[in-house]
């Protein structure tokens, strides 16, 4: 059950930060509330996923930015324009949003687009994912308390 658990976590954060509509939060929030796995595990393996989810998007801006007009790519013009002026204007450490629905996944493709170092954008987008994973099982943790 808890490597199952563990897995449907991973497989779910890591989507979750691609084109894939998911959210990780509810599975999260289920599985602290469940109260059969430590949450440091549950942190771990959600913001492991989320990271290696921001590293494809990454590798996406990196390699197949000339694919950008085609219906399947996982960031419309819009929201990359914008997300390029985020980075342009505040660079690496506008990756600390890399969290943000809707407004995050961009962010990590225009910086594979822009070159970002890829040690620098993990620890950026680290700090964020973890950061979020562990704020929402603060809350979730005093609010089942």
């Amino acid at each position: 059950m808890n490597s199952a658990a563990y897995l449907s976590l991973f497989l779910i954060s890591l989507g979750a930060a691609t084109i894939l509509p998911l959210g990780s939060e509810p599975a999260v929030v289920g599985l602290l509330a469940g109260g059969t796995l430590p949450w440091q595990g549950i942190v771990f393996v959600a913001s492991l996923g989320n990271i290696l989810g921001s590293i494809i998007n990454w590798l996406l801006g990196r390699s197949f930015i000339h694919f950008q007009d085609r219906s399947w790519f996982p960031v419309n013009q819009k929201n990359m324009e914008r997300a390029q002026g985020w980075y342009h204007r505040y660079g690496r450490a506008s990756l600390l949003l890399s969290w943000v629905p809707i407004m995050g996944d961009p962010l990590t493709v225009a910086a594979g687009i822009l070159r970002e170092p890829l040690w620098s954008f993990t620890l950026f987008v680290g700090i964020a994912k973890l950061g979020r994973y562990l704020a929402l099982t603060a809350i979730t943790l005093n609010w089942l308390s």
